[in-house]
């Protein structure tokens, strides 16, 4: 009965950090999608929102370092199981990353002037929505365990930062040609990198997942084959 009451014990615990998890996942996600729109439309508002959810988001990541660190101490987890708790406590570290991106893009949107006048701002949008939808599924692929999808996440990672550098090579021409915007141009291209670095880290988490479901190590990204 002792037993019984253990491993249910563990059990809940690697529920409820699964779960924070994938709240401090949804929250990032959201982020991402409303920094940019606050961006593409000059809104205040929602930009202070963004903000103000990162310190949710930073709130839910102590959660997982204290529960899985009270996990690692009185359930002393093996293999799989400990593949779990290490996971979830890289990937929330991760996630918090994200947050704090979608954060310093947020804040931006108080000091890019003549948006319409930016030809490269048509090609952020489409980068940080590849972006997006990569931490959308990374995190579908963490709460189904899947390695497949994960290792698929990888390959994405050359498209984002095929995107930047388009985006780079745009906005450096354009400062060129534009001397006047080069203060707003030069903000753009800060967006553009945080953007990219949301890619990256969608693909570490990609390779903790990987991991933790697998027990080994992806390959090399070039190595890595799309699934059939």
């Amino acid at each position: 009965m002792v037993a019984e009451h253990t491993v249910k014990a563990f059990d809940d615990d690697i529920t409820r950090l699964r779960g924070i998890v994938a709240e401090m996942g949804g929250l990032a996600e959201l982020s991402v999608s409303e920094a940019m729109d606050a961006l593409l439309r000059g809104d205040h508002d929602l930009a202070a929102s963004v903000i103000a959810r990162d310190k949710r988001i930073d709130q839910l990541e102590a959660e997982v370092d204290k529960l899985a660190i009270r996990v690692l101490a009185l359930r002393a987890p093996m293999a799989d199981d400990l593949r779990e708790v290490i996971a979830a406590l890289k990937i929330a570290g991760v996630i918090e990353r994200i947050g704090d991106y979608a954060k310093n893009i947020a804040k931006r949107v108080g000091i890019i002037e003549g948006r319409k006048r930016f030809e490269p701002l048509t090609l952020i949008p489409a980068m940080n929505d590849l972006a997006a939808e990569m931490v959308h599924d990374v995190l579908t692929a963490f709460a189904a365990r899947d390695p497949v999808v994960a290792a698929e996440i990888v390959q994405r990672d050359a498209k984002v930062d095929a995107f930047y550098d388009s985006i780079f090579r745009n906005l450096v021409s354009f400062m060129v040609e534009n001397p006047a915007t080069i203060s707003s141009a030069a903000q753009l291209l800060f967006v553009a990198r945080n953007i990219e670095r949301i890619g990256d880290h969608a693909t570490n988490i990609a390779e903790m997942v990987y991991y933790a479901a697998t027990g080994m190590n992806l390959p090399d990204r070039e190595e890595v084959l799309p699934p059939a």
